[in-house]
């Protein structure tokens, strides 16, 4: 088997007895044991206005892990690029990378959430142009060399060259996927893509077959990232039991953040695919409902776990972006998990967390 990866998702774990500040410390506080434990890097999301993961900019959380841990790699999951100004955001991504030791691994999308879209007066309509085009300017910028543009959203007459430069430590991008046609977009773009493993088996092949036929040659030796979630427990019934407790509340939580009993996405074509999706989320915050999707990610004894494993390693994927910050859910019991995960399955696959373990 091919050596895997595995990152952590550091999220802010919504918790009413705790302040934002607190949710952020704890966050440290999981990046400070996750790196002793050996994990690959720390993942970071972007949400805005709401309880959902609140962590509206990714890059300057970054930089302040990055100078508490320099040698941890970190990831973005995702950047959402129609908000952002391409040029600025490259800057940023450029300086970061200046600024950190690991490698960035830097997730893109185009968002969700219609009301994250009108706060920032965006048209949902435009959001995968917008993308695009927003990341082809991050490439001419990022690529060190003086570009202008001239496209539907952004014109760039005079010639500019961003500083710092950003060509001495290879950045990493991946492309959110939602549908096999955004995989087909994303290899387009030549953009490796960043799945969830709550899609069934069938579609997450499809979506990778699709990829890898518009990405070509470039596909050869991609890091194929998956979220995960996770809760680890003696038993399977344990950890389905952990599940069955703390994610009818983070289901609850996405619901209000994406609106989706208002099916927000109704009169927008680009997100039909997001419309069936959201339809029967509601229902995932009934414990009894969620048998399916604690199959699909890591919910099981380490053995129940080390089968899930492999067979996402089966479909294709090489790195594995673990999560068990669900909000509620106690800091202790978190990185209690996070530590047997790292100690009992990750050296199962991954030679860098063998020698951890063996130091």
């Amino acid at each position: 088997m091919a050596d895997i990866a595995f990152g952590f998702q550091a999220a802010p774990a919504s918790d009413v007895h705790k302040s934002d500040q607190a949710l952020y410390r704890e966050v440290m506080d999981d990046c400070a044991l996750c790196h002793r434990l050996g994990y690959d890097a720390a993942w970071l999301l972007e949400h805005h206005f709401s309880d959902y993961y609140p962590t509206p900019s990714p890059l300057l959380f970054m930089a302040h892990i990055a100078a508490a841990f320099p040698e941890l790699s970190l990831g973005t999951s995702v950047l959402v690029l129609p908000w952002y100004h391409p040029v600025r955001l490259a800057e940023e991504i450029a300086m970061l990378n200046s600024m950190t030791k690991g490698t960035l691994h830097l997730g893109i999308g185009r968002g969700t959430a219609k009301m994250e879209y009108d706060a920032y007066n965006v048209d949902m309509n435009e959001a995968r142009a917008r993308f695009a085009e927003c990341y082809r300017i991050m490439e001419k910028g990022l690529s060190g060399e003086t570009f202008t543009h001239d496209g539907r959203f952004w014109k760039i007459d005079k010639p500019i060259r961003l500083r710092p430069e950003a060509v001495d430590k290879k950045i990493n991008f991946y492309g959110a996927i939602g549908s096999p046609a955004s995989a087909e977009v994303m290899g387009e773009l030549g953009i490796a893509p960043i799945c969830l493993a709550t899609f069934p088996d069938k579609l997450l092949a499809r979506i990778l077959e699709r990829w890898r036929a518009k990405a070509g040659a470039r596909a050869q030796d991609a890091i194929l990232p998956i979220s995960v979630k996770m809760f680890i427990g003696d038993t399977d019934e344990e950890a389905r039991a952990l599940g069955r407790q703390f994610y009818p509340p983070y289901f609850e939580l996405q619901c209000n953040h994406y609106e989706s009993d208002a099916n927000p996405w109704a009169d927008i074509p680009e997100y039909q695919d997001f419309s069936r999706m959201f339809a029967n989320l509601r229902k995932l915050t009934d414990p009894g409902e969620l048998g399916p999707f604690l199959d699909s990610n890591l919910v099981g004894s380490v053995e129940t776990i080390c089968r899930r494993i492999d067979q996402l390693v089966a479909l294709g994927f090489n790195y594995f972006m673990v999560s068990c910050a669900t909000p509620g859910t106690p800091i202790t019991l978190r990185q209690r998990m996070m530590t047997r995960f790292a100690e009992e399955i990750c050296p199962r696959y991954s030679s860098a967390m063998r020698k951890k373990r063996a130091a």
